[in-house]
């Protein structure tokens, strides 16, 4: 067996990791491609493993085999082991999640485990730490190993049995204590060792691979849920007994550092949960008193959407062009609509990071802020404290700002700051909740906005949503009549037989035939005709119709075009599109 004393390669004046230098040498990768690969996971703060296997630089298979050729070490496939058979209880499970490996085997004084990575030494003298033992490493693909080491995470159902045993009385006040005295380490050891600790680790952390946006832990009178939001739609994930919901509340607003002793009122909340040695999750947590007890919500926030960058966005190539050039512009407001959860932040958060630079000043004033930017300013919205969004706007324009970012239009005031600061030689961000571009127009028309403000400030309108993504691997082609496709908006032209719609199958990959969401935009510069409109008072229907002879797509077409594509379903184009 290899042992990790096996020798790598000579080190590089790079200071690339071994993995790395294994892979240069091997002529699987170019030094420059892997010092680029390796500056991204740093900066995202994620492995270098699974940003050379997310990025497609390096295929798990073949990085697999290299490893074992470059290492002398024996290669397995993980899908021919009886996973029941494996070790339990000789490697805690945390640092098998944090390093990504498996006990495979003991065998007098040492053990066998599988990783992708026989380079990390960090990961081999954790493992010597922990367990007194020597290692014998075995390479194993990344992707196989992962889904593996999720698999041996601790039961949820198991967890529950000990809670509602009665093994640990979870004790709210100890546990906020242990949090709040960083000087306590063995309290807060113990209360990270509490089973309800470790039912509420595993939610998040199956929420965060499951590729959820959302939780919802729901009472009920005779029967409480935890729900994940996964590509748009809520499913039920565990039903744990009532009796835990208490337990299970406070502990969540403890580490959010909410007062867990007030529960008649919503509150509000942050925490953070490490899953990696480099890898920080933000959750921002509500919570919601309702009639049999406290519901809790908690949204997934994670900082690394508002770096995927415009492309990844789903633009057309003329939306794409008509935003970067309204938002380069020196002055003027840039407005994105549309429902709750439909993507508005992170569309705003995109152009601000292409915005982000040395020798631009950028502000930023939200409730609260969700995604955090390094090189930003960016203000939480506090109204009893008495900072609001107007105030926030006001001290802004005090401090010399280039680029103004406001989480939402509410109300006149804000508006009307807003406006003038669009005027004034500043580049302003925002957003309202309309249903499509030309509504909004006249949504800030009925807040009282004067018409020739309107006309001479705002430069572009996008308004979005986002539609579930067809998984590649298992969708099927669609027999839809002919009628229907008509009905649905495309053109008797379009109908020509070189393209096929698509319709939802499912399979392992992903869920209920999706897989992932993609944006559907109505990108509407506000022209010169426009401006006219909204001088004379005109209504959404007009901006509408010359909005269409300009060549703006309505979300319907923007739609039915993403269908064309074979991206996503016509059904849930209609589903979230409304004409």
């Amino acid at each position: 067996m290899a042992s990790v004393d096996t020798p790598t390669q000579e080190p590089s004046s790079m200071a690339l990791p071994g993995l790395g230098r294994a892979l240069v040498s091997a002529g699987m990768l170019g030094q420059r491609a892997a010092e680029d690969l390796y500056k991204k996971a740093q900066s995202s703060r994620t492995s270098f493993i699974a940003e050379l296997t997310g990025s497609g630089a390096v295929s798990p298979y073949d990085l697999a085999h290299t490893m074992s050729v470059a290492f002398g070490a024996p290669l397995l496939d993980l899908d021919a082991i009886d996973t029941q058979r494996l070790p339990k209880g000789l490697l805690d499970t945390k640092i098998c999640a944090d390093y990504r490996i498996v006990v495979l085997s003991k065998r007098n004084n040492r053990l066998m485990v599988a990783t992708a990575d026989p380079a990390d030494l960090q990961a081999a003298e954790k493992i010597k730490f922990a367990t007194q033992m020597g290692v014998d490493w075995v390479i194993a693909e990344f992707d196989k190993l992962s889904k593996l080491v999720d698999a041996q995470a601790t039961s949820a159902n198991d967890t529950m049995d000990n809670i509602i045993g009665g093994e640990f009385e979870f004790d709210e006040m100890a546990a906020e204590a242990a949090i709040s005295d960083s000087g306590n380490d063995k309290a807060a050891s113990e209360v990270d060792d509490a089973p309800v600790v470790k039912f509420l680790h595993k939610m998040l952390l199956d929420a965060f691979n499951m590729r959820a946006s959302d939780l919802h832990f729901e009472p009920y009178e005779h029967n409480y849920r935890v729900r994940f939001r996964i590509d748009g739609e809520l499913r039920e994930i565990a039903s744990p007994p009532v009796a835990i919901k208490d337990k299970l509340a406070s502990r969540i607003k403890v580490i959010s550092r909410m007062d867990i002793s007030e529960k008649r009122v919503p509150q509000d909340g942050r925490m953070k949960l490490k899953v990696g040695p480099d890898r920080v999750i933000d959750f921002r947590v509500s919570s919601l008193p309702t009639l049999f007890g406290e519901k809790i919500v908690i949204r997934i926030l994670d900082p690394s959407s508002a770096k995927l960058g415009i492309d990844a966005l789903g633009y057309e190539p003329e939306e794409k062009e008509r935003l970067l050039e309204a938002i380069e512009r020196p002055y003027g407001m840039v407005l994105v609509t549309g429902p709750t959860g439909s993507g508005k932040t992170v569309s705003l958060y995109t152009c601000l990071n292409l915005l982000n630079k040395a020798g631009v000043n950028i502000s930023t004033a939200e409730d609260p802020s969700e995604i955090n930017l390094p090189g930003v300013n960016q203000v939480n919205v506090n109204e009893k404290a008495g900072l609001t969004f107007a105030a926030a706007l006001k001290a802004f324009l005090r401090q010399d700002p280039d680029v103004i970012m406001v989480g939402e239009i509410r109300d006149l005031e804000t508006a009307d700051i807003a406006i003038k600061a669009a005027q004034t030689g500043h580049m302003v961000l925002s957003t309202l909740h309309t249903n499509d571009a030309p509504t909004t127009l006249t949504r800030m028309m009925n807040m009282g906005i004067p018409t020739f403000n309107i006309a001479s400030s705002v430069i572009l309108i996008t308004a979005q949503r986002l539609a579930r993504r067809l998984c590649p691997v298992c969708k099927a082609p669609l027999e839809a009549p002919r009628k229907a496709l008509l009905d649905a908006g495309f053109q008797a032209e379009e109908l020509d037989g070189t393209w096929t719609p698509y319709r939802p199958v499912g399979c392992s990959a992903c869920n209920n035939g999706y897989k992932g969401r993609l944006g559907i935009y109505q990108v509407m510069p506000i022209s010169e005709e426009i401006q006219r409109i909204i001088l004379r008072g005109g209504s959404a229907l007009d901006i509408a119709k010359q909005a269409s002879l300009e060549g703006v797509r309505t979300l319907r077409e923007s739609g039915l075009l993403k269908v064309k594509q074979g991206m996503t379903s016509l059904e849930e184009v209609l589903s979230v599109t409304n004409e």
